[in-house]
């Protein structure tokens, strides 16, 4: 996975966070939003890893690799952990705002997913 990757799954997790954050701020608590926060930007930034990176690859004749399922459900679940842990900070740092633990949700969840996308290697089985 190229830096150009992780940056746009960053940039896009982050801020489908914040405008999460901006959305549902004071309607519901810190905790459910940055739950809701994380998860939004972990399937927006897969869903724009498999379908728009693909397309500006092949204009920058790179070769780029889709990002299987399992991967992404695996990055929801660590999602909810990163959006706990981001009111946490929010909370420490003494942040009120919906949008900060937003965003700071959707910035956590996307470093998950990326390196979650790192380690994934899928396993060819070997005829013997």
């Amino acid at each position: 996975m190229t830096y150009a990757t992780w940056l746009i799954l960053l940039v896009v997790s982050t801020v489908v966070g914040a405008l999460t954050g901006l959305l549902l701020g004071g309607l519901v608590g810190d905790l459910f939003l940055a739950f809701v926060a994380g998860i939004l930007g972990t399937i927006s930034a897969g869903i724009v890893h498999n379908i728009r990176i693909p397309q500006l690859m092949v204009i920058y004749s790179a070769v780029t690799v889709e990002i299987p399922s399992r991967v992404i459900i695996y990055s929801i679940i660590a999602s909810l952990v990163g959006s706990a842990a981001a009111v946490q900070i929010a909370s420490m740092s003494g942040s009120t705002s919906s949008a900060a633990i937003g965003a700071l949700a959707g910035l956590i969840a996307g470093i998950l997913m990326a390196i979650l996308m790192t380690v994934y290697v899928p396993h060819k089985s070997k005829p013997n």
